[in-house]
C-alpha cells in the first residue's frame, strides 16, 4: 500500500450511523447497530424509569425500547412518520432507541474526532466526542459547511442496569 493509499484508508478510520434527535445530529459507532427498525408502539411495563418506553421482541427476544431525548433529560420525541428506533448492543445487551430519523453513514477518521467540552452535569458525559461532517441537503447537493455530529458513548448512557429491569 503506498503512503497516498495508507491515508485514504486512515481517513475514515470507522463508520457511523447519523441520526436526528432533538433538532441535533447525534451519532453512534456502526459496530453498535443491529438494525433499523420502523416505530412500533411497544409493550408498556410497571415500575421502570419513564425513558423505558417498553419492550418490543425482536426474532423471539424481548428487548427495551429507550426514549433517547428523555434519557438524554430532554423533552419526549414527538412520534411521526420519519421515527424509528435503532436497535444496539451495549455492553453484550440489546436495547432500542427512539430517535426521531436516521440520515446518514459516514466514514470519520480518529483525528477528526474532537473531546467533548468539560462541563459539570449531574451524571458521567455520554458524549463521546464530537465531529464535523459533510452532510448531503435534500436537493443532493453537498454542505461543505458540515453538520457538527454529537457522538454518544452507549456504555456511558448506563442502561444496564434499566435493561436488566425491563427485558
Amino acid at each position: 500500500m503506498t503512503s497516498t493509499e495508507t491515508a485514504a484508508a486512515n481517513d475514515s478510520d470507522r463508520k457511523i450511523v447519523t441520526f436526528s434527535l432533538a433538532q441535533q445530529t447525534f451519532g453512534i459507532d456502526m459496530r453498535a447497530l443491529i438494525e433499523i427498525r420502523e416505530w412500533e408502539e411497544p409493550t408498556p411495563l410497571p415500575n421502570v424509569p419513564s425513558f423505558i418506553k417498553g419492550v418490543t421482541n425482536l426474532r423471539g427476544n424481548v428487548i427495551p425500547v429507550v426514549g433517547l431525548a428523555e434519557r438524554l433529560g430532554w423533552e419526549p420525541s414527538a412520534i411521526h412518520a420519519r421515527s424509528c428506533i435503532l436497535v444496539v448492543n451495549i455492553l453484550g445487551k440489546q436495547a432500542g432507541f427512539l430517535v426521531d430519523e436516521v440520515n446518514d453513514i459516514v466514514g470519520i477518521g480518529e483525528a477528526e474526532i474532537q473531546p467533548a467540552p468539560e462541563v459539570e452535569t449531574l451524571e458521567a458525559s455520554v458524549i463521546a466526542g464530537l465531529v464535523r461532517i459533510t452532510t448531503r441537503a435534500k436537493d443532493g447537493t453537498r454542505d461543505e459547511n458540515g453538520t457538527m455530529v454529537l457522538l454518544l458513548d452507549l456504555d456511558a448512557l448506563s442502561l444496564t442496569r434499566h435493561l436488566d429491569q425491563a427485558a
